[in-house]
């Protein structure tokens, strides 16, 4: 009895973490991420709220990231470039430029000009 019960348990879970599985579109190489976007809105899930942000992303051929902010500790806009690639249908890409730790985002939806990437830990949403 207690066997069934821990395997109808351990089933149940299964079943659902099936069920929330997301779906992803696997990229084949960076061309269709080529160019600028601006990244608009970020959130750690797809139904909380989203944090509006101003920022912009250029995926260049080179395999470099260059993200474009507004820094109020500078009172002005801040670049920073770091290292990307597109492995097993995922970007991976470099967390802070000089370390090695990296990322991998995941293309939640990649419609026309829009794209919505999924990193370890936030959503970031992204406009051409």
């Amino acid at each position: 009895m207690k066997k069934t019960i821990k395997l109808l348990t351990l089933a149940s879970v299964l079943f659902v973490s099936s069920a929330y599985a997301e779906k992803t579109i696997p990229l084949e190489d960076n061309s269709v991420i080529l160019g600028e976007w601006k990244l608009y809105a970020e959130t750690p899930a797809l139904h909380k709220e989203k944090k509006m942000v101003q920022n912009k992303w250029n995926f260049r051929d080179n395999g470099i990231l260059t993200s474009t902010a507004f820094d109020p500790r500078l009172d002005g806009i801040k670049a920073v470039d770091v290292t990307y690639s597109v492995e097993g249908g995922a970007i991976i890409k470099q967390i802070q430029p000089g370390r090695s730790k990296t990322e991998r985002c995941k293309a939640v939806k990649l419609e026309g000009n829009e794209m919505i990437l999924h990193c370890n830990y936030l959503y970031y949403f992204l406009k051409r």
